[in-house]
């Protein structure tokens, strides 16, 4: 049985916090969060299947060569990674720039353990998908016992109950 990472909820918690209070902050006319820090895709993760079989997560990467995008998969944590080139600027005269620009990087920690060599990516319409098949749990596993002279015993479960039924 799967244990639920207790720091998922926070997680969620502090990106809907970002997200409402960077909402404000652009509202109420003070300088962008998203300006102060460089450019920084939007991200959405998802799980599919009963129990889920795969993570999805999409980035919004618009105007973005993806020859420049970088994928990197450690342990639960995907990173993604980039640039978008800054716009030619010669012979304009801006009123308003919104449009972020420069190098970026978000990691996304995922909530289950995922099988990075089997990961598969795509790019349509300004949108990367990344799919990441989840690692299933590995069951118990027969080890055997040695014992002095080379002879093997039959194996016993990890838990340390006989395999044959017997008690």
């Amino acid at each position: 049985m799967r244990q639920k990472d207790p720091f998922a909820d926070f997680a969620r918690m502090r990106r809907d916090m970002d997200q409402l209070l960077g909402d404000f902050w652009e509202r109420t006319g003070s300088q962008s969060r998203r300006r102060v820090h460089g450019f920084a895709p939007r991200i959405d993760v998802y799980y599919c299947g009963d129990a889920p079989q795969r993570a999805v997560v999409k980035a919004e990467l618009p105007g973005i060569d993806i020859d420049a995008v970088n994928l990197e998969v450690r342990g639960r944590a995907l990173a993604i990674s980039g640039e978008r080139p800054v716009r030619e600027t010669e012979g304009r005269t801006y009123q308003q720039v919104e449009l972020p620009s420069g190098p970026f990087r978000r990691v996304i920690e995922l909530s289950l353990d995922v099988e990075a060599d089997r990961a598969v990516a795509t790019y349509e319409d300004g949108i990367l998908r990344i799919e990441l098949p989840v690692r299933l749990p590995q069951g118990a596993r027969q080890v055997p016992i040695e014992r002095p002279g080379g002879e093997e015993p039959e194996g016993k479960a990890l838990d340390g109950g006989a395999l044959d039924g017997e008690g």
